[in-house]
């Protein structure tokens, strides 16, 4: 395991042969590609190492040789993990990939060929025997997988039976949607806790040994490719494979019929690939899943099969990455930013650039190996970037100054900080379980517009009241007129902010026990999983508190790790009596439920911007009250779409349409529920 001063100081050795520069390169490569794949981690960008890797190939073609230990031969990383492995029938290549559509119309030439997704996620291998699914596989290093069965019999949407009732073998992405990423997310209060990405967290998610965790993740299945389907005989040895036209739209269009879900593709031809790469590029942005570019794959079978293979490419197929947009700028500093974990996250600052048609100033640099491995330092000239179009990233530092240091007391506390390491990563924590950020994170959520909803408390607010000891229990918050005077002392604060202020603490006394529930921040408890409890025990506090585990997961929404926080929380003595200290403050009032509508059991998507409610979660509550659900994405079992640009080319839209969904406007849902008093 080497250290980032060790491996910037291979990155930056130019000296000796190509041979030596090739060695040193696959030495990084090979080590980032462990930390990414096998632990989670990241120890560079990824534009930095497309970077190295593209100079390694250069170097490879210039002087013919290439090492077995090249990351261009080898197709992945040994997994880590108690489940068990079983090896691949035939090992599973990696695409060869370009970022220059030009390329690509080279390299269809005369045939045609399907554009589709290159779904960012995890690869696995299904296998089907007469009608049922008999293994799941992770693609593990291209030569030995993970056997994943249990878990892949939960994903979201992979049928476990299907009409066909001979041999089919099929490879697909286990991905998780954005809005499932968000909505898991939601049930993290500390925002530098949350999942950094839904690829990693799909990784985590596909590979449990537990599958209850799995199913409670929403996994879904993108098949991408057939790799056979074979009709039996009576005594289960092979019979004659199925005849698909000798053409792999032929193989979607019948996995589509057998229930499952394929990647979005068209068919296309050179004549009009780079018009269709358009088109997927301008759906990016309203895409519910995550990509990191677009795979070509040549429709005839057996023309492309003739094609062949490299050790790690097929040539019937190709991907194209984005061609990220970059931007030089000026980094004008790091922020540190601690939360109520103890982690102190970095964060660039850096003069405002406009990428994919916004403005950007500031991106994650995610951990301190990062801030090392970019020799960051004040006033160094570096390029930014859209990760998948869409994350703010430092590609590069042109000038690589490195005087940025690594504080050694906490921003927030003053207290030594600390230097963690997970796997090759370097992370920064505040170890003072007393440090002000850890309250001041609390308290924020606490105040949050979805918890109490208190206006006129921002942190910085919040970390005077701390500082000053006014603030130490949520029910502190209610008392807050026996320090007037030192209030309205507060910069910022006079007779009337502070007037303002006891009025917003004063109107959330009158609120529901879910609220409270999800504002005193219980680990994994969102407030659609706090409503889901609260209602379950009709909303008695006794009940609530003293719910088991087994009570708790028998709600539809609720696993056995939401279920376990929540008993942990609830069986510490001091934050119960905390707890019913906050409610004698309280009036809790029942929330308002309407047992028959006119959209009760109905289940709604919403997307889009709004132009009568204030916002998606006014409707949402609006909504549920009316005994209805909203979901997160469209699919066969939604009742509505609520969009008010009918028209938009959205994934949800198009998803909608697919289905016969229906899709209304918000002004004509207000009046489906007669509601035209919001209008």
């Amino acid at each position: 395991m080497m250290n980032s001063e060790e491996l910037n100081g291979l990155i930056e050795d130019r000296s000796g042969t190509d041979a030596d520069r090739m060695k040193r390169l696959i030495t990084v490569l090979n080590e980032a590609g462990r930390a990414y794949y096998a632990e989670g981690n990241e120890i560079m960008s990824n534009f930095q190492y497309d970077a190295l890797y593209d100079e390694l190939v250069s170097l490879e073609e210039k002087t013919g040789t290439i090492l077995s230990s090249s990351p261009t031969q080898n197709v992945g990383y040994e997994t880590l993990s108690e489940l068990p492995k079983e090896r691949h029938a035939s090992p599973m290549l990696s695409l060869n990939k370009t970022k220059s559509p030009d390329e690509l119309v080279s390299w269809i030439d005369n045939q045609e060929a399907l554009l589709s997704w290159k779904m960012d996620g995890l690869t696995v291998v299904l296998t089907f025997e007469n009608g049922k699914l008999e293994k799941a596989v992770t693609r593990g290093n291209g030569e030995v997988g993970e056997i994943i069965t249990n878990n892949a019999k939960v994903f979201k949407n992979v049928p476990v039976s299907i009409p066909f009732k001979g041999r089919l073998v099929l490879r697909g992405e286990a991905i998780i949607t954005y809005s499932d990423f968000e909505k898991i997310n939601e049930t993290i209060g500390d925002a530098d806790a949350k999942y950094k990405n839904p690829r990693n967290l799909c990784s985590g998610s596909v590979r449990q040994l537990n599958n209850k965790i799995t199913a409670e993740r929403n996994v879904r299945f993108y098949a991408f490719t057939l790799v056979s389907a074979t009709n039996l005989n009576e005594d289960g040895t092979d019979a004659d494979a199925v005849d698909f036209k000798n053409s792999r739209e032929e193989q979607f269009k019948w996995l589509k019929e057998l229930g499952f879900t394929v990647v979005g593709y068209k068919r296309v031809t050179a004549a009009d690939l780079k018009d269709s790469i358009s088109e997927f590029q301008a759906r990016i942005a309203e895409n519910d899943f995550p990509s990191d570019g677009l795979v070509l794959t040549i429709d005839d079978i057996a023309y492309g099969e003739s094609l062949g293979r490299t050790a790690k490419f097929p040539r019937n197929a190709i991907a194209l990455k984005w061609q990220d947009e970059t931007a030089e700028t000026t980094l004008q500093k790091i922020e540190w930013s601690a939360s109520r974990t103890g982690l102190i996250n970095p964060v660039a600052v850096f003069d405002t650039v406009e990428l994919e048609g916004t403005k950007v100033s500031r991106a994650s640099v995610h951990n301190v190996s990062i801030v090392e491995s970019l020799e960051l330092g004040v006033g160094d000239r570096i390029t930014v970037f859209k990760a998948n179009m869409i994350i703010p990233q430092i590609a590069e530092n042109l000038t690589r100054s490195g005087n940025i240091l690594i504080p050694s007391v906490c921003p927030v506390c003053g207290s030594p900080t600390e230097i963690l390491m997970d796997g090759d990563t370097k992370t920064l924590v505040c170890p003072n379980p007393e440090c002000t950020a850890k309250h001041v994170k609390r308290f924020s959520h606490f105040v949050a517009r979805d918890a109490m909803n208190i206006d006129g408390l921002s942190e910085a607010t919040l970390e005077k009241l701390i500082n000053k000891k006014i603030l130490r229990f949520f029910h502190d918050l209610y008392h807050l007129d026996r320090y007037a005077d030192e209030i309205m002392d507060m910069e910022g604060f006079g007779k009337k902010s502070f007037e303002k202020l006891l009025a917003a603490v004063e109107a959330s006394r009158e609120t529901t026990l879910d609220r409270v529930l999800y504002g005193i921040g219980i680990a994994n408890i969102g407030l659609s999983t706090a409503r889901l409890i609260s209602r379950h025990f009709d909303e008695d506090v006794d009940s609530v508190v003293h719910a088991t585990a087994s009570q708790l997961t028998e709600i539809d929404g609720v696993g056995e790790v939401i279920a376990d926080a929540f008993v942990s929380y609830f069986s510490d003595i001091s934050l119960t009596r905390d707890f019913f200290a906050l409610l004698v403050e309280l009036n809790l009032k029942k929330e308002e439920r309407t047992t028959e509508s006119p959209i009760t059991g109905k289940i709604f998507v919403i997307t889009g911007s709004l132009e009568h409610l204030k916002s998606r979660n006014e409707l949402k509550d609006l909504i549920e009250s009316l005994g209805a659900k909203v979901a997160g994405s469209v699919s066969k079992n939604t009742d509505y779409l609520i969009n008010n640009d009918s028209l938009s080319n959205s994934a949800k839209n198009t998803k909608a349409k697919q289905l016969g969904t229906e899709i209304i406007t918000e002004e004509e849902f207000l009046k489906l529920v007669n509601r035209e008093d919001l209008l």
